[in-house]
């Protein structure tokens, strides 16, 4: 087989295996227990950087460079937003519990020591109280990866740092259209980026030469495929600039821990109707690492 057709039908697993977020490499997008403890237990002042896949996760470690074990961890938690959190959960319980532990060990032979399982009951609860009495186990999550763009907002190769991360289609479907969770009652669908971080970020990525844009991400279980999905996210989410199917899912489970989220998005194609054929996707994985490395310059600075 001649390097051309090898290339094709790498290419053809690649898009068959993500949407969306389409990627190349090894595209397990599984979170494993060897990703869970290589987290650092020391992580209050880290931050957890969380990829659909392994090509996103490796665009990220080649922009963060050899210091990126000092700052940040990267997992790959799988497609999508159930897994995405669940991914997100599962590494920042495992960085409390650890602390925790370490914390517990310390004080165990001091005067006044608290019972221990109150205290470990209390420091590994999800939510804001998650760490009571000492700082939250990671500074930072954020959602990395590459995924659509809605024209005239974020240009294919472009960078999308989101101000929020919505799930745009939570909720139910009515004779008069569709209403959301937030509509519903049933809670919400909108989880706000850190706003400080998020422009400072935007700020010294265009600063660096990159194209990049806020507005929202949109996160779906169905990657748009029509024209007609794309208006109908628009309608629901006016100022919807990415769309991809992790972002949401990451933010909710940092939000459970009282952890900032962020989302940022490399853009490989348009969201509308499917055309493969127009899919960028080494282009969004380069500019996905390029920001990678500015990310590093904006958190250790």
């Amino acid at each position: 087989m001649n390097e051309h057709k090898q290339d094709e039908k790498q290419n053809n697993k690649l898009n068959t295996s993500q949407e969306t977020s389409g990627q190349q490499g090894k595209l397990t997008g599984e979170t494993t227990t060897s990703d869970i403890s290589l987290v650092q237990t020391n992580s209050s002042q880290r931050v957890l950087i969380v990829t659909a896949v392994d090509a996103e996760k490796d665009a990220v470690l080649r922009g963060l460079g050899d210091t990126a074990a000092e700052r940040f961890d990267v997992i790959a938690a799988g497609v999508g937003p159930a897994s995405a959190a669940a991914g997100t959960a599962a590494t920042l319980a495992y960085a409390v519990a650890a602390a925790s532990t370490s914390a517990l060990a310390q004080v165990s032979t001091a005067p006044g020591t608290p019972d221990v399982a109150q205290t470990s009951a209390t420091s590994s609860r999800p939510g804001p109280l998650a760490g009571a009495g000492s700082s939250p186990a990671y500074m930072l999550v954020i959602s990395a990866g590459i995924g659509g763009g809605f024209p005239g907002r974020a240009d294919v190769g472009s960078l999308v740092v989101a101000d929020a991360m919505v799930a745009a289609d939570l909720g139910s479907q009515t004779p008069d259209g569709f209403l959301s969770v937030d509509e519903l009652g049933f809670g919400s669908s909108i989880v706000a980026a850190d706003a400080e971080l998020a422009a400072r970020l935007r700020h010294d990525l265009q600063r660096a030469g990159l194209a990049v844009s806020g507005g929202t991400a949109v996160t779906v279980s169905t990657a748009t495929g029509t024209a007609e999905t794309a208006a109908e996210l628009l309608r629901r989410v006016p100022d919807a600039a990415a769309e991809g199917m992790e972002g949401f899912g990451v933010a909710t489970a940092a939000q459970q821990f009282g952890v900032p989220a962020l989302e940022l998005r490399a853009i490989s194609n348009a969201v509308g109707p499917r055309d493969r054929d127009a899919w960028r996707i080494k282009d969004a994985l380069d500019a996905l690492q390029a920001a990678s490395s500015i990310l590093r310059e904006v958190i250790t600075s």
